[in-house]
């Protein structure tokens, strides 16, 4: 006798479980529903195969697809056997299991090639789309031509580029669709190409013009067409034009005004805040990153946590979270937020949730990450409102799925595909490392936090290391410091985002409180960027994504061990720690840099200069900045110089002092000296303008002082009197010219002086001795003055150049000419940073490869 069995309940202590899969285990309500990943992934990837595969090909693989799934339908099912059968005839048929795992096998496999069969075909046409028409042959020509064009997207401004000695100027870039093209002969022809449009302004007004275009306006712009720098992109031109204000033949929409007033609205909210919250907060908020500096972009991208600026699922889910609350009681009687407290049922909540979805888009801007999040959540709501609630996985593959179908060039985006890792990461990964640190002791909190964070990081590593050879070691406890104060920033600027558009005043109370999470944000990033060990470099290419994948893999394995010794715990977070902040003594123990006793040092900055003269513990004399803030920085770093009494900028050229942002990060300067002749003068105002945002004195160099910083002493050479002399007839003659002395040793410092001006020198300063240390002029050029090196002979010689200049830096004959003075020769493109100590004699240690010479 049995007694019956009651009904299986779920315990008290799950249902008041944050995961709807409970509080003891992440799988608690069975295995995750994969049955829409394979189909997903068939179509990502013949959309990613199609775009730039021949019509035909494409025809007949989709073809194939189409008559193998019709096949698989088709063909003949083997009946389960049933008792009535004859005993031969159950002995040869299937099992009833087998017989259904069969057809289900068959479903799956005809639904995966009909899913890939379709994205194939619509990507087919989507690339056909740039291929065909007269775009492409103009552009092959790099002919002139006139066209109406339809923006697509939101104007940005490009970073400045340091090109040789100049600073190129920022261009503003637009995606367009053009309509209408005019070729060189006249001959007009009606089209629908994606194309690019980039402007170089001629002033301030045309370039506030163009980046105040929206979405949908209408233009008629001519220019050089020339082809894009990518095969297989989703452009079919790049249409280069001159400049002048836009010409504009069509209004934007009235959606697009309506998210333009919005966005500009939240912009003038944030007028008031500290530089930091005013960049920031309307990148977290809408994307709108057109106020973010550069060092802090840097900075967010050493920490990995730029995905803060990219709009993603975590913005609609709080945005929903005000209408539905919170998510896992969003289907639920007892829900709360604005519609629960409303009375509104579960339909009407679902279409309010859809049409909010929606406007996040257009605000927003249909980005990758705002797409991929769109279509979850919408697919989300159809789920609510049909009742019929599913797993996020599932619909994190439908919406891979319909957004590939939709737009094909997502497949080829690797911003889409960091978004859909890290969210299948922490739909996936996550909640099982969750649940092993909650059964260590980890409060509950934290270990959700933690296990997210890890989780992304690892499976968006190795995609992030093949766009960029290194990897962040700052990345997860940066993310997790800044997490908290996500939500109250986005939160309050979603509001001020929506008071803005009724009452201005009343955003800009809003945006003020907003400002200190988006403040603190910022601060978490430039603290983590600045710590030494932020960032490890690392092979680039699929071969580093595939060495740092198993790696990772093998921290994990090893990890799972690991929890369980608190003591092996501690010691690998000691290490960690070590490895990031470096302190000065432990690093120079394990790397052997920098050298004991350094004296100089010349910094690999690529093709500019940057030099480092040790002027006691911690304090250095700096000698130009090179073309990028970043690497001086890291130079300056790994010294350990935190004072700077001077920091000389030989002449104006961007590869000696567009760095100088980053020699200035974190740093005591005392001032900033230059040479007389304030050429180029943009570049000049640069500094000027840099300098009095530092607070930092800029004084000119004259000709014949002496100065002395601790026990290093010197004296400037050239230019011989400002303004400069005949002899310097540029820039680049009228480069500050240094005579060193530091711990008996003597080094010349040329700057970028040509010839002319090294007669000039020779002849003003006619006792110039022999020297220990030449730092050759102008990166080793093949423009040097025979007799000044023959005066000099130096016995080493360092050049600052980068790898694979187009300039052929250092030229061989200067190299041969050098060494036949009797100088060793060193080069920064091929040694690394190199620094010359007095250790038994002049010596030079190579930071690059090691060892000394």
């Amino acid at each position: 006798m049995t007694s019956a069995q009651p009904p299986r309940t779920r315990a008290p202590v799950h249902a008041a479980a944050a995961s709807p899969r409970g509080a003891s285990h992440p799988r608690q309500e069975g295995p995750p529903d994969l049955r829409l990943v394979p189909p997903a992934l068939a179509a990502w990837a013949a959309a990613a195969t199609a775009l730039d595969a021949s019509p035909l090909t494409v025809a007949l693989a989709c073809a194939a697809a189409i008559l193998g799934a019709v096949a698989l339908f088709l063909r003949p099912r083997r009946r389960a056997p049933t008792p009535d059968d004859p005993p031969e005839q159950q002995a040869i048929s299937p099992p009833r299991a087998v017989a259904w795992r069969g057809r289900r096998m068959a479903g799956a496999t005809a639904a995966l090639l009909l899913c890939g069969a379709a994205a194939g075909a619509v990507a087919g046409l989507h690339g056909a789309d740039v291929r065909r028409g007269p775009i492409p042959a103009l552009a092959r020509e790099y002919a002139e031509a006139t066209g109406e064009v339809t923006v697509t997207g939101d104007p940005r401004l490009t970073r400045p580029r340091v090109r040789g000695a100049a600073l190129a100027p920022a261009s503003v870039v637009l995606e367009a669709e053009a309509d209408r093209v005019t070729g060189p002969n006249g001959t007009t022809t009606a089209i629908r190409t994606p194309v690019l449009v980039t402007v170089q302004p001629r002033s301030g007004a045309e370039r506030a013009a163009w980046l105040g275009l929206l979405p949908s306006t209408r233009l008629r712009v001519h220019g050089r067409l020339v082809p894009p720098l990518r095969d297989g992109d989703r452009i079919a031109a790049i249409v280069r034009v001159r400049g002048g204000p836009p010409r504009v033949t069509g209004p934007p929409s009235g959606v697009q005004r309506l998210a333009g007033r919005l966005r500009a609205g939240l912009r003038t909210a944030a007028d008031g805040l500290s530089p930091d919250a005013r960049a920031l907060l309307p990148a977290l908020v809408v994307g709108d990153t057109s106020r973010v500096p550069p060092e802090l972009d840097e900075a967010f991208r050493a920490t990995d946590m730029l995905h803060l600026m990219a709009v993603s699922g975590s913005n609609l889910t709080l945005v929903l979270a005000l209408l539905t609350g919170p998510p896992r009681l969003a289907g639920r009687a007892e829900r709360r937020g604005l519609a629960g407290a409303l009375g509104i049922r579960l339909r009407t909540t679902a279409l309010l949730g859809g049409g909010l979805t929606l406007a996040f888009v257009i605000v927003c801007r249909p980005e990758p990450s705002v797409l991929r999040a769109a279509a979850c959540g919408l697919i989300t709501l159809l789920a609510l409102g049909t009742g019929r609630r599913r797993s996020l996985l599932p619909a994190l593959a439908a919406a891979v799925l319909a957004l590939v179908l939709y737009d094909p060039w997502l497949a080829r985006s690797q911003g889409f595909l960091l978004s859909v890792l890290a969210t299948g990461a922490l739909l996936t990964i996550a909640p099982g490392w969750s649940a092993a640190l909650q059964r260590r002791g980890v409060p509950p909190r934290v270990a959700e936090a933690l296990a997210a964070a890890a989780a992304a990081q690892a499976v968006c590593a190795p995609v992030v290391v093949v766009m960029a050879a290194r990897v962040s070691l700052v990345a997860i406890p940066c993310n997790l410091i800044a997490e908290v104060a996500v939500a109250p920033a986005t939160t309050l600027g979603f509001a001020a985002l929506a008071a803005a558009a009724v009452a201005p005043p009343l955003a800009r109370w809003i945006a003020w409180p907003a400002g200190w999470p988006a403040e603190w944000i910022a601060e978490v990033a430039r603290t983590g960027a600045a710590l030494p060990g932020a960032e490890a470099d690392w092979p680039d290419g699929w071969t580093g994504a595939l060495l740092l994948a198993a790696v990772t893999l093998a921290v994990v394995l090893a990890g799972r061990r690991l929890l369980r010794h608190r003591l092996l715990c501690a010691i690998c977070v000691l290490l960690v720690l070590l490895a990031v902040v470096r302190p000065a003594p432990l690093a120079r123990v394990i790397t052997g840099w920098p050298p004991p006793g350094w004296r100089m040092v010349a910094c690999d900055v690529g093709q500019g200069d940057a030099l480092v003269l040790a002027a006691g513990s911690g304090t250095a004399v700096v000698v130009d900045t090179g073309p990028e803030p970043r690497a001086v920085d890291r130079c300056l770093r790994s010294l350990g110089i935190v004072r700077i009494p001077l920091l000389i900028l030989t002449h104006f050229h961007a590869d000696h002092v567009a760095g100088l942002a980053g020699a200035l990060r974190g740093r005591a300067v005392g001032a900033i000296e230059t040479t007389a002749l304030e050429e180029p003068p943009g570049q000049a105002e640069s500094v000027r303008r840099t300098a009095r945002s530092a607070h930092i004195p800029l004084i000119p160099a004259r000709p014949g002082e002496r100065r002395r910083v601790g026990p290093l002493s010197w004296q400037v050479l050239w230019p011989a009197q400002p303004p400069a002399p005949a002899a310097a007839e540029g820039p680049n003659d009228a480069s500050v010219t240094l005579y060193v002395r530091t711990a008996g040793l003597t080094l010349l410092l040329l700057g970028d002086l040509e010839p002319p001006a090294q007669q000039a020198l020779l002849t003003t300063h006619p006792a110039l001795p022999e020297i220990d240390v030449l730092k050759v002029a102008h990166h080793g050029s093949a423009y040097q003055d025979p007799q000044l090196l023959r005066r000099l002979s130096p016995r080493l010689a360092l050049i600052s150049c980068g790898a694979d200049n187009p300039y052929g830096h250092p030229s061989p004959r200067t190299i041969a000419s050098l060494r036949a003075q009797g100088a060793a020769v060193l080069r920064t493109d091929t040694d690394g940073p190199i620094a010359v100590t007095r250790d038994r004699g002049l010596r030079a240690v190579l930071g690059g490869r090691g060892g000394a010479v």
